[in-house]
């Protein structure tokens, strides 16, 4: 079967290799669209430092199941249209012991610490395997990087007097954009692209502030009273970002951390005090976060003209990605289309 690997920093090839067995408690999934996320990105960067090398990417995936093994529960059927938990947990760590599997010490993500699903069929334990109604393939690679962005809602424990600001509109950032709305929270969404400013704003954002143009400070002052938004979800990873969260939060708030900075960060560390900030990790999504992007996917119609930037074969993965490495700031998803011959 086809694959796709990246051998080396900025190094990526498709290959053939043989299609996995289907064993005892595995279901088989034909993929049909496998999303390109951040982290394929910073891997085939070579700044990935958590990642295996060569790997093939990819965690967000929309498939067929195909193939069942033995002691599948009959909720999982041949035909069906599914996306996949790219995660593993140990059950034993801290972690996994207070029920919090996203965040397991000894988790191994598809596509970074493992081989991932960039090629044409995948065997998976049927616990990781989810069906999603009648969400086409295509959008279904869309659910993993939303629900990163709904997971990180829950952790900032957003309810409808909330003020909720976002840092970064991509994927994740609109999966947090949209959580957020569905709460009630008024949302403030802020990047340096006017594009993806103008795809929350569709999707509902209250406000958006373009930081490369704006004065993000008096904006914020002028949008809340003064007072500061009382959570700020940081969805990109740069020391300037996250120091924009710290000073810019609300005494008495949340701020929640999602992306990885590649740098360490400096910080005014008096606002934590003075602030009295609750801080918070988030890191990928559990099961219901999964569900309540599934739901909203199938009771919306979001406008995945614009969520999509692009879809290419396999053999044009690698010429994809070195556009995407030109122009990190224009691309939103890249799908590579397993499905067509």
């Amino acid at each position: 079967m086809k694959a796709i690997r990246i051998i080396e920093p900025r190094k990526m090839s498709v290959v053939e290799m043989d299609a996995p067995l289907c064993g005892t408690g595995e279901v088989l999934v034909r993929m049909k669209y496998v999303g390109f996320c951040g982290s394929d990105l910073n891997t085939y960067r070579g700044l990935n430092t958590m990642a295996l090398m060569p790997v093939i990417p990819g965690h967000e995936i929309g498939g067929e199941i195909v193939g069942m093994g033995p002691d599948v529960p009959p909720t999982l059927r041949k035909g069906m249209t599914v996306t996949v938990n790219p995660y593993t947990s140990c059950g034993v760590c801290p972690a996994c012991r207070s029920r919090r599997y996203n965040a397991c010490e000894h988790n191994e993500t598809l596509g970074v610490q493992r081989n991932g699903a960039m090629r044409e069929l995948i065997a998976l334990p049927w616990q990781k395997v989810i069906p999603v109604g009648d969400i086409t393939p295509e959008h279904a690679a869309l659910i993993e990087p939303m629900s990163v962005g709904f997971h990180a809602v829950s952790r900032a424990q957003a309810v409808d007097t909330d003020v909720v600001m976002i840092i970064g509109c991509g994927m994740v950032g609109v999966g947090a954009v949209i959580r957020s709305l569905l709460r009630g929270a008024k949302v403030i969404a802020c990047d340096v692209d006017d594009e993806k400013l103008a795809i929350v704003k569709r999707l509902g954002a209250d406000f958006t502030i373009n930081s490369a143009k704006e004065n993000v400070h008096e904006r914020l002052m002028e949008i809340t009273d003064s007072m500061g938004p009382n959570i700020v979800i940081e969805a990109v990873g740069s020391p300037q970002t996250y120091q924009m969260a710290v000073n810019e939060v609300a005494f008495c708030g949340r701020v929640i951390c999602i992306g990885y900075s590649k740098k360490d960060v400096e910080f005014t560390t008096k606002y934590f005090v003075q602030k009295e900030l609750d801080i918070r990790g988030s890191r990928n999504a559990l099961p219901e976060d999964f569900d309540g992007v599934i739901r909203y996917l199938n009771k919306y119609n979001p406008p995945y003209d614009v969520l999509i930037s692009g879809i290419v074969k396999p053999e044009e993965a690698e010429a994809a990605m070195q556009q995407w490495d030109a122009a990190p700031a224009k691309v939103f998803r890249i799908l590579v289309d397993f499905d067509s011959k």
